[in-house]
């Protein structure tokens, strides 16, 4: 499917993702977990959530694979990558209209709010960033990479976490600072609201 990996699109904490084709056509990519850090709880997490996931705005996982220690995810192809390259590109070699900027907020915002609501279980991405939201031939957003994703019952307001999750920068303070509120959807707000700063001022937090 992926030529031997010869086409590496990148690399992160979990292992590298690969540009693939599958022998019915269409462009994938293989995200192939193979770094120590890359547990079966990662595995498990990513497919458990995505995997229940139907939505405009959420990348489609296609398929998983598992055999020994190597595990793979098989997603639908983004042309356009991470919104991150166009926000932070050198000296503005990739640029997005500000109508463009308005549509990839608010199909982000929708698809935060499907994962949140319009789930049977609401999901928490817990990593919202620049960086994990990748865009389609046509610039539609995609919420990615739910290797920290936890799944909570619709009726739970306040979440358990045991860890600090996430993105230094993006992570929600009640995370750290019990007395101000326990943590809940609105982790991913917070994150959400910092996502849009880093689009406006076009700088890192």
């Amino acid at each position: 499917m992926t030529n031997g990996f010869r086409d590496k699109l990148g690399e992160g904490g979990y292992g590298s993702v690969y540009k693939g084709k599958v022998q019915s056509g269409p462009l994938v990519v293989v995200k192939m977990l193979s770094k120590p850090k890359a547990n079966k709880q990662e595995f498990i997490n990513e497919v458990g959530t995505i995997g229940r996931i139907h939505h405009v705005n959420v990348v489609q996982l296609i398929r998983n694979c598992a055999e020994r220690s190597k595990r793979a995810l098989v997603y639908d192809f983004m042309p356009n990558g991470s919104l991150e390259k166009y926000i932070f590109s050198q000296e503005g070699k990739l640029f997005l209209r500000c109508k463009q900027m308005f549509n990839i907020s608010l199909g982000v915002a929708r698809g935060l709010g499907y994962l949140h609501q319009g789930c049977d279980m609401q999901i928490l991405h817990f990593d919202i960033k620049l960086h994990n939201i990748l865009l389609d031939d046509t610039f539609t957003p995609k919420v990615s990479d739910f290797g920290l994703a936890k799944l909570y019952p619709t009726v739970d307001s306040i979440v358990t976490v045991t860890t600090a999750r996430g993105t230094l920068g993006y992570m929600a303070p009640e995370l750290f600072y019990k007395s101000i509120g326990g943590v809940s959807y609105k982790f991913d707000v917070y994150s959400f609201g910092m996502l849009l700063m880093e689009m406006a001022g076009k700088r890192r937090n």
